[in-house]
């Protein structure tokens, strides 16, 4: 019999949540059976089990947050298939080691032990002390450099072989650099807050085992200096437990000595997006660590906080009211698109200085063009919107205007300048608000963006959109359309620096020079962040809309 542990597989970057767990200590598993459910902001996945066995330990519960290569559970396994197999030779192993640790004589070690591991093959190379090796940063899927937000451990700390020793976080996603082997921590070669690349050393790890080598009969006693106790090399220990305690152990110490919080990436991610002090929440997850749950109750008590109390991003909270009181009420709790667009609209408005220009643009011309389209439209199985002419006039205004393309970066040290024309187009649907985006607008025509507008509304609608389609927008356009109003104030789509607002179009007297003559005039508003933008980039961009609009071969030409 062997033991192996179960760890959590690549689910493509993050923490997902355990939902449900579909196995007890002392069930039989077999290969591939579901062990747990995982449920992400995006999709929920049964975790398979990579081994077949009787559960020895659930290493997880319902609610707790796993990132890839947590441990799930530790399986007993048959090793029957001969001690020369792989298992074989691991259940071996770790009964040597477990020998080494009781102080059992060398002679019953040897005797004990395969000729494969008397030859010294399997383990003589780890030396007496063991093997030195520096640990890189990995491949992490891009050149650029990202924020090391977090030491897992600290110089003298035991790893096994998969346990966290740094925390990684890019613009995108969090993620945890695993220990190629199991060892000591001799040196750390990095420090939070360091920007760090794929090849940046992190740290000097001595692999464990190479005491048990000086055991092993027939290797050569030259090439390493004499055995010391097994407790001068490691902790005596029965045959190896599961990971999962030293790597929890480990992750505390390390988040202890930095943060003096115990909390995952995704946890103290959300927290600095809300501005939230991780030190004042009162965490209820498994040895103390922060939840999600910590931080969405952390912030329902300070939300029901009294009237004028501060919150931890200095603005006073809005006190809790019990409508109740002044008569019938429903409550009905929010969609998570919902949510989500309110954070995402409360973190651009107090991260960005707005400002909104207005205009209005004479549409006459259009409108008459748009009309005599309909009959052809039809033969194409489409329609023509005003939205086809809004995106080619922007398209031509954003290359002629570069700054409205761009995005800062950096912490606002430098600003990335896009050579594609990508624009978003926020279409209201029964679950909330989504932006799927146009590619490469400069080089459709009005026909083809006119079915693809189309299209893509109806996936929005339907909630058919894939998150590539919500992703990579330069500029938004936000249409109320026939729904009325003559101006708005739309807030930008960050880290996007503008969004051109649209009202409803109107007939408006007009002075032509001699009379006022009835011209069909459209409201434009432009927000734009103000950190990249100033009023008179702002002015030559919404003008060339407005002339492109109402001269729309300049746009289509």
């Amino acid at each position: 019999m062997a033991k192996e542990q179960v760890t959590v597989p690549d689910i493509g970057g993050g923490e997902a949540e355990v939902i449900e767990v579909l196995v007890r200590v002392g069930d039989e598993v077999g290969l591939e059976q579901g062990l747990v459910v995982l449920e992400s902001d995006k999709a929920s996945m049964e975790i398979p089990s990579t081994a077949a066995g009787k559960v020895l330990e659930v290493l997880v519960s319902e609610g707790q947050q796993l990132a890839e290569g947590a441990p799930i559970l530790v399986v007993e396994t048959d090793a029957a298939g001969g001690e020369d197999t792989p298992a074989g030779v691991a259940a071996q192993e770790a009964a040597d080691e477990a020998a080494v640790a009781a102080d059992a004589p060398a002679a019953a070690q040897a005797e004990s032990r395969p000729s494969t591991l008397a030859d010294g093959a399997a383990v003589g190379t780890a030396g007496g002390a063991g093997e030195e090796q520096v640990v890189p940063v990995p491949d992490i899927g891009t050149d650029g450099e990202v924020d090391l937000v977090e030491i897992s451990v600290a110089v003298g700390d035991s790893v096994a072989e998969g346990d966290s020793l740094v925390v990684l976080e890019s613009d995108k996603a969090s993620m945890e650099v695993p220990s190629p082997a199991a060892g000591e921590v001799l040196e750390i070669r990095v420090k939070e807050g360091q920007k760090v690349s794929q090849g940046t050393e992190l740290l000097v790890l001595r692999s464990a085992g190479g005491s048990a080598a000086a055991a092993v009969p027939g290797a050569p006693a030259a090439e390493k200096p004499p055995a010391p106790p097994p407790q001068a090399d490691r902790p005596a220990a029965p045959p190896p437990a599961p990971a999962a305690p030293v790597q929890k152990a480990g992750v505390s110490a390390g988040v202890a000595a930095g943060a003096d919080v115990y909390a995952g990436p995704a946890v103290r991610m959300l927290a600095r997006e809300f501005g939230i002090d991780l030190s004042q929440v009162k965490a209820s997850g498994p040895r103390g660590r922060i939840l999600k749950e910590d931080l969405h109750a952390f912030s329902r008590e300070r939300l029901s906080a009294p009237a004028g109390a501060a919150s931890t991003a200095g603005i006073p909270a809005v006190p809790e009211v019990d409508f109740a009181k002044f008569g019938e009420v429903e409550v009905t709790q929010r969609s998570k698109l919902d949510k989500l667009t309110s954070d995402n609209m409360q973190r651009s408005w107090l991260n960005v200085p707005h400002v909104t220009q207005y205009d209005d643009a004479d549409v006459t011309e259009l409108e008459e063009f748009r009309a005599s389209l309909k009959s052809q439209a039809e033969k194409r199985g489409t329609r023509v919107t005003p939205l086809p002419f809004l995106l080619k006039a922007c398209a031509v205004a954003l290359k002629d205007n570069p700054k409205f393309c761009s995005s800062l970066a950096d912490g606002g040290d430098s600003l990335v300048y896009k050579k594609y024309i990508h624009i978003g187009i926020a279409v209201d649907t029964p679950a909330g608000l989504l932006v799927p985006v146009i590619r490469d607008v400069d080089k459709k025509g009005i026909w083809e963006l006119s079915e693809e507008v189309l299209e893509m509304a109806a996936k929005a609608r339907e909630r058919k959109l894939t998150a590539a389609q919500m992703q990579g927008g330069c500029f938004t356009i936000s249409s109320l359309g026939a729904i009325g109003g003559t101006g708005f104030s739309p807030i930008i789509n960050t880290p996007e620096v503008g969004i051109l607002g649209v009202s409803r179009t109107r007939t408006a007297p007009v002075w032509d020079g001699q009379a006022f003559v009835p011209r069909q005039m459209l409201p434009l508003s432009l927000s734009y962040d103000h950190r990249v933008v100033n009023g008179a980039d702002a002015g030559r961009f919404l003008t060339q809309v407005v002339e492109l609009l109402g001269d729309i071969r300049g746009a289509i030409l």
